[in-house]
């Protein structure tokens, strides 16, 4: 069971003909016979890497589709969301650590087809892999996204990004929208807070919009560590010349949790600047999460100002795009609508 799905992203080490390297993502473990590499769901077994959680999800549930949080796909429709266990990260303020960083396996069998036909039979319009990293367990990631393209339901990942290049192209090809939460702009960030690095995600970022993926982008700031002026800026502004000044940008607030319970909840002043800055560097879809804020939760118009979904919390109040235009001015609005 655990080589269904296999892929070969992997490479045998030279010297020791019993290691192997896995290259699905930048952190390049070297795995013994047996070993499990640093994500905690990827086993070096008869000289190949598996899976160990194919099939297997820890988490199986119904979310609201802004839950994820995705503004611009398929407002107020529920999304079946699908959680694996296992990170490649290993961020300081993760909500979902006994998830992410114990590879608790699910207990339940759930195979690619199953998946797609549980959505399919109960007019579920989209799938999402989410709450701890899908892309560490690539192979049953890849697996139901086919299952769930042949029977014309959307794909959707939400991620940290953190692939190397060639498998993420590989499942672009299945995927139509992507939450990446983009934990800072800054390297030393990455290094001392998630264990890793930066500028991978940002190819992956680059990789999906070549792909045609639709994308929108949370950033969850964190007082002291990610909330400074200059960063916001320089994100902003690396989102605006890479991905496009019509990418949703998500400022979600940060409360204590995991190991940064010593630190404050974020002010809501430091989120409402993070979105006035993106909207002043040319960002046109600027939203705020994890607060109550009637401007930041809905979607105008940037020509017209005509509130075009309006929103509370993970609810649509009401939503009037005429097949993916404003009604009032008629601009194109972007997004996966129907």
């Amino acid at each position: 069971m655990l080589l269904r799905g296999w892929i070969p992203y992997f490479q045998t080490l030279e010297r020791m003909k019993t290691d192997i390297k896995c290259t699905l993502c930048p952190t390049g473990c070297k795995l013994g016979l047996g070993e499990i590499g640093d994500c905690g769901v990827r086993k070096n077994i008869d000289h190949k890497i598996s899976c160990i959680t194919y099939d297997q999800p820890a988490a199986l549930n119904v979310d609201p589709i802004e839950k994820k949080p995705l503004y611009h796909v398929l407002p107020g429709t529920p999304v079946l969301s699908i959680g694996t266990a296992g990170c490649n990260l290993h961020c300081m303020q993760c909500q979902n650590e006994p998830l992410s960083q114990h590879a608790k396996i699910g207990t339940s069998i759930y195979t690619p087809q199953s998946i797609a036909d549980l959505a399919k039979i109960n007019s579920i319009p989209s799938v999402a892999y989410t709450y701890a990293e899908p892309l560490v367990s690539y192979e049953y990631t890849l697996a139901c996204c086919k299952s769930v393209a042949r029977v014309d339901l959307k794909n959707i990942l939400v991620t940290a990004a953190y692939i190397n290049p060639d498998p993420l192209r590989h499942l672009c090809t299945y995927v139509d929208a992507v939450n990446v939460d983009l934990k800072s702009f800054s390297e030393k960030f990455y290094q001392d807070v998630c264990n890793a690095h930066l500028e991978p995600v940002l190819t992956a970022l680059k990789i999906m919009k070549e792909a045609g993926i639709f994308i929108e982008i949370t950033n969850l700031i964190i007082p002291t560590l990610n909330d400074s002026e200059d960063e916001t800026q320089k994100m902003c502004n690396w989102i605006l010349d890479n991905l496009g000044e019509e990418t949703p940008l998500h400022f979600s607030r940060f409360f204590p949790q995991n190991k940064l319970r010593h630190l404050p909840a974020t002010p809501l002043k430091t989120i409402l600047r993070a979105r006035r800055i993106a909207l002043e560097c040319g960002l046109k879809f600027v939203y705020t999460g994890n607060m109550s804020d009637g401007a930041g939760e809905s979607t105008s118009c940037p020509d017209c100002d005509n509130v075009l979904i309006l929103r509370n919390g993970y609810r649509v109040i009401f939503h009037n795009l005429n097949n993916g235009n404003c009604p009032e001015c008629g601009r194109m609005i972007p997004g996966i609508w129907n």
